[in-house]
C-alpha cells in the first residue's frame, strides 16, 4: 500500500488543521488505518487510529481535540484537529496495517508537517 499525507501547513495556538492521507494498493476490512507523528528529536508516537468498522483509538494528549475519521470507498483516512498547541508540532504520518494468518503488513506515508505557533 502507498499512501499520499496532505494537509499539513503553519497554524496559530488554538487554530484548526484538517490532514488527509489517500491510499493506494490493497485496502480491506482487517486494515486499520492510522496517524502518527514525530516531533523533532523526539521518536514517532501514536496519534490515533481507526477500523474499517469505524472503531476509533487517541492517544490521551489529543483526546478530545482531534477525531479520525476514514472512507473505505475512497481509501481515504482524515485527522481533524482542533485547539492546536505548541507541543502538536511534528511531521504527522499516516499508516496502514494489516494483518492477516502469516503476513503482516505495515505501510507508512511520507508525512506531512505541522507547524503550530505560540
Amino acid at each position: 500500500v502507498q499512501l499520499q499525507a496532505s494537509g499539513g501547513g503553519l497554524v496559530q495556538y488554538g487554530g484548526s488543521l484538517r490532514l488527509s492521507c489517500v491510499a493506494s494498493g490493497s485496502i480491506n476490512s482487517g486494515t486499520v488505518l492510522g496517524w502518527y507523528r514525530q516531533a523533532p528529536g523526539k521518536q514517532r508516537e501514536f496519534v490515533a487510529t481507526i477500523t474499517a468498522g469505524g472503531m476509533t483509538n487517541y492517544a490521551d494528549s489529543v483526546k478530545g481535540r482531534f477525531t479520525i475519521s476514514r472512507d473505505n470507498g475512497k481509501k481515504m483516512v482524515y485527522l481533524q484537529m482542533h485547539s492546536l498547541k505548541p507541543e502538536d508540532t511534528a511531521v504527522y504520518y499516516c499508516n496502514a496495517f494489516t494483518r492477516i494468518p502469516g503476513r503482516v503488513y505495515n505501510d507508512w506515508g511520507q508525512g506531512t508537517l505541522v507547524t503550530v505557533s505560540s
